[in-house]
């Protein structure tokens, strides 16, 4: 069943009913779903498909010579195009005559492989594409590949693209839609478990507990998820071993560019083309105080939940889980879950917030939404607030997330207000998140104030839920 992406589909579509010469470019993460969306796309339409393999020159035009010529006769042939050149020629000459889309997915290993394709592809492009109704899609796994060779200022291939697309994991909302049988507060956890990332939804079985799931995929040696992060490192990188030590230092607290250099035993300036390379492939993600541009203050953290979960309990576990003990690793995990699970909370709450915004809900306007920390100079220590966005140099919203199993009581309303009052901002509106529910001390004063927005996960879920999303 494909699920999701329906902006990019209608995207799609469009290029597709102007029947005149396009060129799309996808391009993401592996296991985000790109191949789906182009097969759900190519589905009931005049389309040759053809994923590139990581080979030689001679390999790839043979099977590319057998998906034109399969799809030109209806046959399995052994025969081959002489070059790439005159294969992409007798596409474009067909598709004179009718719409057709040439689909190349995995187009880096295709390209690496026969170095001169991209400047045939300019080549054909700009002979063909007053005359031609092709609509192509040149699609990777390698983003930088795809950044720098496709769409970048110095590829032969530099503006010809009409359409270009990063495809990105699953939003807490769609996730949703994956599983029918797990409970509300379970797909939360299956979201912070495995994150948004198609391929690993698809390990979750939501016929069976959130414990059982955590045994089989990452406490099960033989699981697809087990090994997951150390593979899709050595697909994407060259030096994995610096990487992962990089990600672990993160995992276990190290946050700032001098802990994790010292960590690691490598020089920052090493240290900072790691992590952004990391941070391109949208493993970790580098952030600052809200509303301050400087550097000084940035932190790094872990944004993919999937590689979130692993390094945080499954190296210090992994000579237990090899004995088969998935038992006794789940009995250390659980008591964590809750603290694992805040960040997560804090992602949902965002994303709560946003479709507010995209909905015409929100009190405030805002253009950005981030966490601050820094100094109170009132207390004389250090405080942080999980949510702020501004509308305006009056305006602004504050928030403030718990996963607790428990009400939240009126002192962290208190503190909010307070932390606010940091700021200089006339207008003021506080949202107070949490997993269960609040006390009626909360609820009482949050009625006098009139500025304040109490919201359970529940509520969260409810309005996801009544958006139309037939799934849930």
């Amino acid at each position: 069943m494909f699920i999701g992406r329906e902006r990019e589909v209608a995207a799609l579509d469009r290029l597709y009913e102007s029947n005149k010469f396009e060129f799309a470019v996808i391009y993401g993460r592996r296991r985000v779903g790109k191949t789906a969306l182009i097969n759900h796309f190519i589905d009931n339409k005049e389309a040759i498909y053809f994923m590139g393999v990581e080979s030689n020159e001679k390999q790839n035009l043979e099977n590319f010579s057998k998906s034109i010529i399969e799809y030109s006769s209806g046959i399995e042939a052994e025969t081959s195009f002489l070059s790439f050149q005159a294969a992409l020629e007798y596409v474009f000459k067909l598709a004179e005559k009718k719409r057709l889309i040439l689909a190349i997915d995995e187009y880096p290993y295709v390209a690496r492989s026969s170095k001169s394709l991209a400047s045939t592809l300019q080549l054909l492009i700009d002979k063909y594409k007053d005359t031609s109704q092709l609509m192509l899609i040149l699609c990777g796994s390698s983003m930088s590949y795809m950044e720098d060779e496709v769409l970048a200022y110095k590829s032969p291939l530099y503006g010809r693209r009409t359409a270009q697309m990063k495809i990105q994991p699953f939003s807490f909302e769609e996730t949703c839609r994956c599983f029918k049988n797990f409970s509300d507060e379970d797909k939360a956890l299956a979201y912070g478990i495995v994150g948004g990332t198609p391929q690993y939804l698809l390990q979750m079985d939501d016929r069976l507990s959130i414990e059982d799931n955590i045994k089989n995929t990452y406490l099960n040696p033989i699981s697809f998820l087990y090994e997951e992060p150390t593979n899709l490192l050595k697909q994407e990188v060259r030096e994995p071993s610096i990487y992962t030590a990089i990600i672990t230092a993160i995992a276990v607290g190290a946050s700032r560019m001098s802990d994790i250099s010292n960590k690691v035993g490598e020089d920052s300036n090493i240290c900072a083309n790691y992590l952004k390379s990391l941070i391109n492939l949208g493993i970790v993600k580098k952030e600052t105080p809200y509303g301050e541009k400087t550097s000084r203050k940035s932190i790094y953290s872990i944004e993919d939940n999937m590689f979130r979960f692993w390094y945080r309990f499954v190296p210090n576990n992994n000579s237990v889980i090899m004995r088969g003990a998935a038992d006794i690793v789940y009995r250390r995990i659980e008591p964590q879950l809750s603290e694992y699970m805040g960040a997560v909370f804090e992602e949902i709450c965002k994303q709560y917030l946003w479709k507010l915004l995209l909905d015409g809900n929100s009190p405030v306007e805002f253009s950005e939404l981030g966490r601050w920390w820094g100094n109170d100079p009132i207390e004389k220590k250090q405080t942080e607030i999980d949510i702020m966005g501004d509308q305006d140099k009056s305006t602004a919203l504050f928030g403030e997330c718990k996963w607790i199993n428990e009400n939240v009581d009126v002192k962290v309303l208190e503190k909010l207000k307070k932390r606010s009052r940091l700021f200089r901002y006339e207008n003021v509106h506080l949202f107070l998140f949490a997993k269960k529910g609040f006390t009626q001390g909360c609820i009482e004063e949050a009625g006098k104030m009139g500025n304040v927005s109490l919201v359970t996960y529940d509520q969260i879920y409810e309005y996801l839920k009544d958006r139309g999303i037939t799934a849930f």
